[in-house]
């Protein structure tokens, strides 16, 4: 495993949409783990592929808390099969736009398609921070950043911060 450089805004590498994954084999799960390598050290809970400069529909999450045993979990090929019509609002942040937070209105459940770590197909609901954190970075597979989904002026001030926080570093 490997930790790999998390792109931040305002990359455009961050605005490509993700290509589907052919198969998971033992070069994705390779993968898979260093993304989750990654995400654990910066510290977050979600991450995109296309975060780490490859633009594959693949997706790494764990929603433990601190004090609980880790439970990574990996979605490839993720897709929406259907969302809730009542919205929740929900203060989200990205690794990939470090230190800013904002609340975001998303469908408060979705029901999902994946193929997990081991290729096999999975279908489940996810409902409050799982649906948050799987549309965020389902988002990502889009070239959907989560300061997308804010007024112009939030995003604009973001990505401003972003930048001087990068220059200062």
């Amino acid at each position: 495993m490997a930790l790999r450089e998390i792109i931040t805004v305002p990359d455009a590498r961050l605005k490509q949409v993700s290509a589907p994954v052919e198969t998971v084999d033992d070069v994705l799960r390779a993968l898979m783990d260093d993304m989750l390598e990654t995400m654990y050290a910066a510290p977050g809970i979600g991450l995109a592929a296309v975060q780490i400069g490859v633009p594959q529909r693949v997706i790494v999450m764990d929603l433990a808390r601190a004090e609980e045993d880790k439970a990574p979990r990996y979605f490839v090929n993720p897709e929406i099969l259907w969302s809730s019509e009542d919205t929740a609002p929900y203060e989200e942040g990205c690794l990939s736009v470090p230190d800013i937070y904002d609340e975001v209105e998303r469908p408060a459940r979705v029901k999902l398609r994946y193929l997990n770590y081991h290729g096999e197909l999975i279908e489940e609901d996810a409902e409050g921070v799982f649906a948050v954190c799987i549309q965020h970075e389902m988002d990502h597979l889009e070239g959907v950043l989560f300061i997308d989904h804010l007024s112009r002026l939030k995003r604009e001030r973001a990505v401003a911060k972003v930048k001087k926080a990068a220059k200062a570093a």
